[in-house]
């Protein structure tokens, strides 16, 4: 069921509103709308590549700042409703987290940030497509897919299925087709340059 509210919320309206249940939500079009937990697997790998990340960013001085489980603002036209998504990672602007550091608002992607992980689940149709199609049209630099299970459509992680991470990159307002990692093979990102992680060393985070 929807979370019961009066009238439809903006998205800072839905970031301080909380119906007492402690569940998860995103914002469809002014309603929250409540989320499924995620396994123990799941959770895990969020948690400890989200570590990896910031460890990484701090150590090689990049302006960037990883979070997990955080709110992003979906791009809306004038006069629609808002909409959010809550991503399971999110790389934030150095520059802008500093600004919410100095803010009472919630932390929360209020501006499209340069990156989006998001861990492949049940539902995998909303990440290969449906959220690839909102961080695109949002400006999301790049957008990372974990998927540690094999769950994706044959015509995203080929035939046999295995555990593959995809990530996508703007370039003039458009995704570029995926860069595919599987195995031993090291991930490219524009984001994280020189990275030493393989998709195997992911995955592994999950267990």
């Amino acid at each position: 069921m929807y979370a019961a509210v009066t009238q439809p919320l903006t998205f800072e309206e839905f970031l301080d509103w909380d119906d007492g249940s402690g569940r998860a939500f995103e914002l469809v079009d002014g309603i929250p709308v409540p989320l499924s937990e995620p396994n123990a697997n799941h959770e895990d790998l969020i948690q400890r590549l989200c570590a990896y990340l910031e460890a990484y960013c701090s150590d090689n001085d990049l302006p960037y700042v990883c979070r997990q489980s955080k709110q992003v603002r979906l791009k809306t036209a004038d006069g629609e409703r808002e909409k959010s998504r809550k991503a399971d990672i999110v790389i934030f602007a150095k520059d802008e987290w500093q600004r919410m550091k100095a803010s009472s608002s919630s932390a929360a992607a209020y501006v499209p940030p340069p990156g989006v992980i998001e861990v492949v689940s049940g539902n995998w149709k909303d990440d290969y497509l449906t959220k690839l199609a909102e961080y695109e049209d949002l400006g999301v630099l790049e957008y990372m897919i974990v998927d540690y299970a094999a769950l994706g459509g044959i015509r995203f992680i080929g035939s046999p299925k295995q555990p593959t991470i995809t990530i996508y990159e703007l370039e003039d307002g458009e995704y570029l087709p995926g860069k595919v990692f599987r195995g031993q093979e090291r991930i490219e990102s524009s984001l994280f340059p020189n990275i030493p992680l393989t998709a195997a060393q992911v995955f592994a985070m999950s267990q």
